[in-house]
């Protein structure tokens, strides 16, 4: 895992990711967080998909990105975090909750979101959601990753940032 100076980590997982473009963005976010990337199978594209590589630019060499072939298996990678799922069925308001060296944040795939299995796993409290106007769906998977994502880095005083 990428780890800035303060030895600051985070993990954030894309469970079946369905479009290259989303993940291509979020590969950029990571590269640029620092942030350490993992990719639950079955993806929807190809790694070297040229979508991705587009909407990831040159930062794929500059991400730590993994892929698992079961969330259970990327959970025991690293070694057992506290996990945070994100999904507009989570009742805790993603600004409410301290984020800490080592959590992990997961978001579903783009078409239907994380299976209920998966978000029945994480306790209710670590269940998040992001703020939106009565009547609106949902975000863009990256938007979505990147709202939190900062947030999470921000309170830690974007450590190895300029």
């Amino acid at each position: 895992m990428q780890r800035d100076a303060g030895g600051f980590v985070f993990n954030l997982i894309l469970f079946e990711p369905e479009i290259p473009p989303n993940t291509g963005n979020v590969i950029r976010l990571c590269a640029n967080t620092g942030i350490g990337l993992h990719l639950i199978e079955p993806l929807g594209f190809d790694l070297d998909d040229k979508r991705l590589r587009r909407a990831g630019l040159d930062y794929r060499e500059y991400a730590s990105v993994a892929v698992h072939p079961g969330l259970e298996e990327c959970l025991q990678d690293l070694g057992s975090p506290r996990l945070f799922a994100l999904s507009t069925r989570g009742g805790t308001r993603y600004d409410r909750v301290q984020y800490r060296s080592g959590d992990a944040l997961i978001l579903g795939p783009e078409t239907r979101g994380l299976p209920a299995a998966v978000l029945q796993s994480v306790p209710p409290g670590q269940r998040l959601r992001i703020p939106m106007r009565e009547g609106s769906r949902s975000l863009n998977l990256s938007n979505a990753a990147a709202v939190v994502a900062f947030e999470a880095w921000r309170q830690s005083g974007f450590a190895g940032g300029l």
